[in-house]
């Protein structure tokens, strides 16, 4: 009676054990599953990169785009061009009213204001303007100076992110072929970058 119940027992434990390890398995292969059909839907295609190239509002209305060209500009130390321009993207959605002034008040004091902790490069008119449509804010109040930062990016920053890594190994990942600009890119430095951007990408 004693070998019935003991044989009995560890026959418990080893059906319960195939379970569980069937139930690991199966919830394995569902999360590869989960993550390959993720890694696909985020997948970018090398044309969608190139289109990055014919101009700076292609770039920056692509979320990967925005994702690649604001890591860049961090390394700069220039990011608060980007992250204005996005805020008053962002403004200009604004559906309440009442939402206006204090949404308005908070870029100006950010970018815009003499103590901005992220200032922004404005001449001194449109800086004036633009202090001036605080007093009674609309939805087209940033208009000008967001013009002004585009202008900025696109004739400077812009066109040293289309020579940087940050948009080369994008556009010609390692291992597509070893060119004459390939091969005067570090290579262990291209692979870091590529990784930080597609990391902030996703």
């Amino acid at each position: 009676l004693p070998e019935f119940f003991s044989s009995s027992a560890k026959d418990m434990k080893h059906r319960l054990g195939f379970l569980l390890q069937k139930s690991d398995s199966c919830d394995y292969s569902s999360s590869q599953s989960k993550k390959e059909k993720t890694s696909s839907s985020q997948r970018l295609s090398q044309e969608e990169v190139r289109k990055w190239a014919d101009s700076l509002e292609n770039l920056i209305h692509h979320d990967r785009g925005l994702a690649a060209f604001r890591a860049f500009l961090k390394s700069e130390y220039s990011e608060e061009n980007i992250e204005f321009w996005v805020s008053c993207e962002e403004y200009k959605k604004t559906k309440s009213p009442s939402k206006l002034s204090p949404k308005a008040r908070k870029i100006y004091d950010e970018f815009i204001s003499v103590q901005a902790t992220k200032e922004v490069n404005l001449d001194s008119c449109t800086r004036e303007k633009t202090s001036h449509n605080m007093l009674e804010p609309t939805l087209s109040c940033f208009d000008e100076a967001q013009r002004k930062i585009f202008t900025l990016m696109e004739k400077d920053s812009y066109r040293r992110f289309l020579k940087s890594p940050y948009y080369l190994d994008l556009v010609s990942p390692p291992g597509a072929g070893c060119g004459p600009e390939n091969c005067k890119r570090n290579h262990t430095h291209t692979l870091d970058c590529n990784s930080n951007i597609i990391s902030q990408c996703a």
